[in-house]
C-alpha cells in the first residue's frame, strides 16, 4: 500500500487526484493542502510514501516544501506543474525530487510515476527529458561506447533513441509498431544490460554515447 500526499491550491485538482488515489488498489490517500507550509507541517506528521507538490502555490510554494519535506529523507517528492520551466526543473533535482511532471498527464501515468519513485527510481515526463537532454548533452563532449554496436540488438537502439528524444512509451510502441508491453520490455532488458534504473538516465546514457 503506497500512501500518497497531494499539495495544490487548486480545489478542482484535488479532488480529482484524491478520488483517483482513494479508488485505486495499492494506494492510500494521506491529505491534502492548499499551499506549501501546510503541505511541509502534514507531511512530517503523517510521515506519507509519496508527495505531489504544486511547484506554483499562494504564499509558500512547491519547492520551499520540498526543502524542507526532502530534508527529512523519509518521503520522496513529485512535483507538479504546468510549465516545464527549466528553473523548476533544475531547482527540484537539486533539491532531491524524484521526479518532475507536467498536469497535463493522464491519471495512468501519475499512478506508474508514484510506482516508479516509490521502488526508489526517478520519473521525469519526457517533455522535461528531452529538454534538459537538449541543454547538457551538448556541453559533453561526444563519446562513442562500445554498447552501440555490440551490447544492444538494433531493435533496442531504436528504442533507447526514441526515449533519448523523449518519447512516451505508447509514441515508441506507434512509431516502432510494437505493443506498450513490448517496450516495457525491452526498456527493462537495456536497464539490465546497461546498469541503469530509470528511463531519465537511459536517455542520458544514449546522448552521451552518441547514438543520436
Amino acid at each position: 500500500m503506497i500512501s500518497v500526499f497531494l499539495a495544490d491550491d487548486d480545489p478542482g485538482i484535488r479532488a480529482a487526484y484524491r478520488k483517483l488515489f482513494e479508488r485505486t488498489e495499492g494506494f492510500r490517500f494521506a491529505g491534502e493542502a492548499a499551499d506549501g507550509d501546510e503541505a511541509a507541517r502534514l507531511v512530517a506528521r503523517r510521515g506519507p510514501d509519496v508527495a505531489l507538490l504544486d511547484v506554483q502555490m499562494p504564499g509558500t510554494d512547491g519547492l520551499t516544501a520540498a526543502r524542507r519535506i526532502l530534508a527529512t529523507g523519509e518521503t520522496r517528492v513529485i512535483m507538479l506543474t504546468t510549465f516545464d520551466l527549466d528553473e523548476y526543473v533544475h531547482e527540484a533535482l537539486t533539491l532531491g525530487a524524484s521526479g518532475f511532471l507536467l498536469k497535463n498527464v493522464t491519471p495512468p501515468e501519475v499512478l506508474r510515476a508514484v510506482r516508479t519513485v516509490h521502488e526508489g527510481h526517478a520519473m521525469l515526463a519526457p517533455e522535461v527529458t528531452a529538454r534538459l537532454l537538449e541543454q547538457f548533452a551538448p556541453r559533453r563532449p561526444v563519446r562513442r561506447h562500445p554498447f552501440a554496436g555490440q551490447v544492444l540488438s538494433a531493435r533496442e537502439l531504436e528504442v533507447i533513441r526514441l526515449v533519448a528524444r523523449g518519447r512516451s512509451n505508447q509514441e515508441i510502441a506507434d512509431e516502432l509498431f510494437l505493443s506498450v508491453e513490448t517496450v516495457r520490455t525491452y526498456l527493462r532488458r537495456m536497464f539490465a544490460k546497461l546498469g541503469v534504473h530509470d528511463r531519465t538516465r537511459l536517455a542520458v546514457l544514449a546522448h552521451q554515447a552518441g547514438l543520436l
